[in-house]
C-alpha cells in the first residue's frame, strides 16, 4: 500500500499512513446517515462508531455508561466496612500512592469523607526512601493510631505489609496487576484481579475509588441518610484518568469529559491555584490535564515532598492552595531540568544500542528515579516502541516503563519477576515499574524484549505517522474543531485527530522560543497559520525556512488558538513533505 498522498518518506523520514477501506467507507456512511461533517465522519469511523450509535457517542451520559459497583468483586465488603467506619467514628488512614492518580484517589476520599464530617490521615510514602507501595514500618504503624487502613493505587502484591498492619483492617482500592493470590484483608476492589472479567480493566485507581463512593452513597440513601455530591468529584477522576495515560474509551471518556465541566466551575482550590499558576486562562482540556496540570501535581512525589499533590487537591483553603500550587510549580521547573540531562544521556545510549527492537532502553548511574518514568515516555514516543529506563544506585536499580497502544508491558514485566530475572516488578498495560540488580539487567531486557515482540512491539515503524484525512485551509474554522472536539477528550487510546493539508505554500515563516517556527502557509482558496515545535530537532527548520517557493503537503492537529482573548485557527504542525 502506498503512502497516504503518496508520501513514502517525510522530511522527518516518516511514512503517511491513511484511513484504510474500511474506514473509508464508515465514514462515508457516517457523512450519508449521521448527517456528519466529512472530518468528523472520518475520526469516529476510525474509532469504529457508527451511524446508529453517532449521536450516543458524540453526547455520552455518565448514567448510561456507570456500570454497577458490585460487579467489581470485594466492592461489597469495601463499602460496608467503609461505612461503618463512618457510622462509628473509627480512625481512618489512607496509603495512598506518590502520583496523580495515588493524590487523586486520596483526595476523593478526604472529600467524601469531610463532607459526612469524618476527618482521615494521609500518609505518602517517599519515592526513594521506601519506594512504591505499602511497606511493613508505615503500616505496621499506622495500624497502632487507625482502626482502617485503605490503600489506593497501590496494595494488590502487598501481601507483607498488609500483614503487618496488625489491629487495623485494610481495604485495597487498586487498578494495577494482581498476582494468583491477594493479600489477606476485607477487601481488594480491583478490576484487574485475574477473577475479574476485565470489563472495567481500564479504569485508573480514582475511577475504582469512584465506583466504591456511588456504593457507598447508595447504601446510605437507603438508609435515609444524605449523601455527598459525586458529580463535583469527577475534576479529580478526570485528572486521575488522564494523568494516569488511561484510556479515555467508554466509561472513562464519560468521566473525563464530566469532570472537564466540573473543573470548568473553578470549584476546588489546589486546581485553581496550579492552573493560575501555570497561566491557564481558559476552561482545561485533556492537553491541560496531561501536560500542565498533572506534571504539577506529580512534582512532589517524584522530587520533593511525596504529599506536596495530595494535600493541593484536597485542601479547602485557597491561601494553603495557592502556596502550595507555588512549591509544586517550582519543583516542576526543578524536574525539567533533571530530566532535560537524563532524557538526553538515554537518548544517546538508547541510540547506540538500536531503535529497531521491540523494546528500547538505557540504564546508568545516578538517574533520579523520579524521572525515569518520564523518560521512558520520550523514548516511547520517540520511537513507538515500549521503553524502560532505570537509574542505579550501587548495586540496586528502580525503573520505569512505558508502552504503546496493543502491548501489555506491565503483563510482560510482572512475568520477569514471576520467573525471577528482576527483584521485583508490576504495574499495568501502558506504564510498569521494576526493581533489579546489575547482574540482573541484561538478561532482563533481552528477555522483556523477548516477551513484547510476542506481543507484536516493534512491528510499526517509528516512520509510520496516522493521518486521519484531508482538509483545505478554508475548512479550517473555529465552529468546525469546536465540532471535532465533541468526539474527543483525545489522549491514550483516542489519539487529537490529525489532518493533511496538501499543496501549500509558505507566505511567512520566523523563528519564536527555542527553536519553533511560525508560520502561514496558503493555497488559492485560503490561508492558516501553523506553529512547528521544536522544528529542529524534527529535522524541518532547515526544509521551513529555505523552502525556495516550492508547495508542500503538510500535516498535523488543527486547534483553537486562544491569545488577548481572541480566538483564530492555527495547525500544530508534525510533519511536511514535497508536494512537487
Amino acid at each position: 500500500m502506498t503512502g497516504f498522498l503518496g508520501i513514502e518518506t517525510s522530511l522527518t523520514g516518516r511514512r503517511w499512513v491513511g484511513p484504510d477501506a474500511e474506514t473509508a467507507r464508515m465514514a462515508a456512511a457516517l457523512e450519508q446517515r449521521a448527517g456528519l461533517e466529512p472530518a468528523l465522519a472520518h475520526v469516529l469511523a476510525r474509532r469504529g462508531v457508527t451511524p446508529e450509535a453517532a449521536a450516543s457517542f458524540l453526547a455520552p451520559a455518565l448514567r448510561d455508561l456507570m456500570p454497577d459497583p458490585r460487579s467489581l468483586r470485594d466492592m461489597d465488603a469495601a463499602a460496608a466496612r467503609l461505612i461503618a467506619a463512618v457510622e462509628k467514628g473509627q480512625r481512618i488512614a489512607i496509603f495512598a500512592d506518590y502520583d496523580v492518580d495515588g493524590g487523586a484517589s486520596a483526595a476523593l476520599l478526604i472529600d467524601w469523607l469531610r463532607s459526612l464530617g469524618r476527618q482521615a490521615t494521609i500518609y505518602i510514602p517517599d519515592r526513594i526512601d521506601e519506594g512504591y507501595g505499602p511497606n511493613e514500618p508505615a503500616m505496621a504503624e499506622l495500624a497502632k493510631a487507625h482502626d482502617l487502613i485503605i490503600c489506593v493505587d497501590c496494595g494488590t502484591l502487598s501481601h507483607g505489609p498488609i500483614a503487618a498492619a496488625k489491629g487495623a483492617d485494610v481495604v485495597v482500592l487498586d487498578h494495577h496487576l494482581a498476582g494468583a493470590t491477594l493479600p489477606d484483608c476485607v477487601a481488594v476492589v480491583n478490576p484487574n484481579r485475574q477473577d475479574e472479567d476485565g470489563s472495567l480493566a481500564h479504569l485508573c485507581a480514582a475511577g475504582v475509588v469512584f465506583l466504591l463512593l456511588v456504593e457507598a452513597n447508595r447504601r446510605l440513601r437507603e438508609a435515609g441518610q444524605k449523601t455527598p455530591d459525586l458529580i463535583a468529584l469527577l475534576d479529580l477522576v478526570a485528572l486521575a484518568t488522564v494523568a494516569d495515560v488511561a484510556p479515555l474509551t467508554g466509561l472513562n471518556r464519560a468521566f473525563v469529559r464530566q469532570g472537564l465541566k466540573v473543573m470548568a466551575r473553578r470549584a476546588r482550590p489546589g486546581l485553581v491555584a496550579l492552573g493560575d499558576m501555570a497561566r491557564l486562562d481558559r476552561p482545561p482540556t485533556s492537553y491541560h490535564l496531561g501536560f500542565v496540570l498533572g506534571p504539577r501535581v506529580n512534582a512532589g512525589g517524584r522530587i520533593g515532598a511525596a504529599d506536596l499533590g495530595a494535600r493541593c487537591l484536597s485542601t479547602l483553603d485557597p491561601a494553603e492552595a495557592a502556596s502550595l500550587a507555588k512549591r509544586l510549580d517550582d519543583l516542576n521547573t526543578d524536574r525539567r531540568e533533571i530530566e532535560g540531562r537524563v532524557r538526553e544521556a538515554a537518548l544517546d545510549q538508547a541510540g547506540a544500542r538500536g531503535l529497531e527492537g521491540a523494546l528500547v532502553w538505557a540504564a546508568d548511574d545516578g538517574w533520579h528515579p523520579g524521572v525515569v518514568g518520564i523518560v521512558a515516555a520520550r523514548l516511547k514516543e520517540a520511537t513507538n516502541r515500549p521503553a524502560v529506563v532505570i537509574g542505579f544506585e550501587g548495586d540496586q536499580g528502580k525503573g520505569s516503563g512505558r508502552s504503546v497502544t496493543g502491548v501489555d508491558l506491565g503483563a510482560a514485566i510482572q512475568r520477569l519477576a514471576a520467573e525471577g530475572l528482576i527483584e521485583k516488578g508490576g504495574g499495568h498495560k501502558m506504564a510498569a515499574g521494576l526493581s533489579l540488580t546489575r547482574a540482573q539487567l541484561d538478561p532482563a531486557m533481552a528477555r522483556l524484549e523477548a516477551l513484547l515482540a510476542k506481543q507484536g512491539a516493534g512491528a510499526r515503524g517509528p516512520g509510520d505517522l496516522r493521518i486521519d484525512g484531508v482538509m483545505m485551509p478554508n475548512a479550517c474554522t473555529v465552529a468546525l474543531i469546536e465540532r471535532l472536539e465533541e468526539a474527543g477528550p483525545f489522549g491514550a487510546a483516542a489519539p487529537a485527530p490529525r489532518f493533511a493539508l496538501p499543496g501549500l505554500r509558505i507566505r511567512h515563516s520566523r523563528p519564536v522560543g527555542e527553536g519553533h517556527l511560525k508560520l502561514t502557509l496558503g493555497d488559492g482558496t485560503g490561508t492558516i497559520d501553523a506553529i512547528c515545535f521544536d522544528a529542529a530537532g524534527k529535522g524541518l527548520d532547515a526544509a521551513l525556512q529555505g523552502h525556495g517557493g516550492r508547495a508542500l503537503h503538510v500535516a498535523g492537529r488543527v486547534e483553537v488558538n486562544h491569545w488577548n482573548g481572541r480566538q483564530s485557527v492555527q495547525l500544530r504542525l508534525e510533519d511536511a513533505a514535497w508536494a512537487e
